[in-house]
């Protein structure tokens, strides 16, 4: 399944997107209706003076010319002269150029070229009379491109659009990833921090019902554990009571009987010190640990000698709940040894502290990799208890990691047995 996009991602794009697409339509429309009109104007209104500038020049007596000269540069802006030079042609590209080169060979019958020298430009302008004054003009009209206008406006709408959305967005989406945060980190355990309540109605009501909630499910597993354990210590009293009579039957009661009540009352015993351990962890405050020590000794409580094998950091310092982890530690190398045979523990000390408890047994199908951290399942439904343990041990592992934020799987080995994989954050 594909990785959804966040909110922030998914809705700045949605927008920049729009804000892109009403940009390019802004410069469609504003170059349509208001530039080219513009630009074609003012190249028809300049064709037209300069077009009426030479004619006017050519009519002239040649004494009346100088004075009609210093006229058109005083008011136009123009320069008028009769002497040809041969100047460069300008650089081709520019709009408003091509449209002034057109109007003016429109009015005069034929093609002309426009030229640049001496910070103007130039073009010659035929007349009827046969001759074709050389008039120079200011080109800061050309220097005006739409293009670069339509630019201008389509990054400066695309900008402030992106700006706004980012910060509309920010606002919506900060308070709902602190809501994923919180449930992420939620373990139903004390310690709970509640989200802050504020910001637009909608957020309010969503962290409102999220604290509710998470209030509401602390209160049913802290009554849950405090049931859990009231009923697992009041058992112990009649089952002190039962093996107290075992020991008093008289001799002639048939050994067979006595060893299978006994054995009986002991599994019921390890039922309840398992929900004991259970009801202890949950509740269990962390505390600092240096965790290569603490899995040294662990393994060397163990009856069997079983290798542990430590790569990165020397020493790696964790806060956590300790008799948890323990237990955990301990469930997980117990079920080795009894299913697996030949264990071995791999640390491996990253960002996260991975601990890899192996066997060679015959390993766990996959299938049923999920259904072990149940309840009372087996893989053989039929083998006894001495083989099959209690069936809480992996229950309690997977409970366990559930309430103090660590994860475990179950993988197949390089052996074919079994890779069970603790995960323990260091942060």
């Amino acid at each position: 399944m594909a990785r959804a996009g966040s909110l922030r991602a998914r809705t700045n794009s949605v927008l920049g997107l729009s804000a892109i697409a009403i940009a390019i339509i802004a410069v469609v429309a504003l170059d349509t209706f208001v530039t080219r009109p513009i630009t074609e104007s003012a190249a028809n209104d300049e064709a037209g003076l300069l077009v009426l500038s030479a004619q006017t020049w050519v009519e002239l007596l040649p004494d009346r010319r100088p004075h009609f000269e210093l006229e058109l540069l005083i008011n136009h802006d123009l320069t008028i002269s009769g002497e040809i030079r041969d100047l460069p042609g300008v650089l081709p590209g520019n709009e408003y150029h091509e449209m002034l080169v057109e109007e003016i060979g429109q009015r005069v019958g034929e093609p002309v070229v426009l030229m640049e020298g001496d910070d103007l430009l130039w073009v010659n302008v035929p007349t009827e009379s046969g001759l074709a004054p050389q008039i120079g003009f200011a080109s800061q009209r050309g220097n005006v491109q739409p293009g670069y206008v339509a630019l201008l406006i389509l990054v400066a709408g695309t900008v402030v659009v992106f700006g706004t959305s980012f910060l509309m967005v920010r606002w919506v989406a900060d308070p709902l990833n602190r809501a994923a945060k919180a449930a992420q980190s939620f373990r139903g355990a004390t310690g709970f921090v509640p989200l802050p309540e504020e910001g637009p109605r909608e957020l309010v009501s969503l962290a409102s019902s999220f604290n509710n909630m998470a209030h509401e499910i602390m209160s049913l597993m802290a009554n849950r554990t405090t049931l859990l354990a009231g009923v697992s210590h009041d058992l112990r009293t009649p089952l002190a009571r039962m093996r107290f009579a075992l020991e008093l039957l008289p001799e002639g009661v048939d050994q067979q009987l006595v060893d299978r009540l006994d054995r009986n009352l002991g599994a019921m015993d390890e039922l309840i010190e398992d929900a004991l351990r259970f009801a202890r962890g949950t509740q269990e405050a962390s505390v600092e640990i240096e965790m290569r020590e603490f899995l040294r000794s662990v393994v060397r409580g163990v009856d069997k000698t079983i290798p542990l094998s430590w790569k990165g950091d020397d020493e790696v310092i964790v806060n956590t709940a300790l008799g948890a982890l323990e237990r955990v530690f301990n469930n997980l190398l117990a079920n080795a040894l009894q299913h697996g045979g030949t264990t071995e523990v791999r640390v491996d000390a990253g960002e996260n502290i991975d601990i890899h408890v192996i066997d060679n047994g015959p390993g766990i199908p996959l299938e049923d990799r999920d259904k072990v951290f149940q309840p009372f399942y087996r893989i053989e439904g039929s083998r006894s208890r001495h083989t099959g343990g209690s069936g809480l041990g992996l229950a309690i592992v997977d409970q366990l990691c559930q309430a103090h934020g660590w994860r475990i799987e179950l993988s197949e080995s390089d052996t074919g047995g079994t890779d069970a994989r603790l995960t323990v954050p260091t942060a």
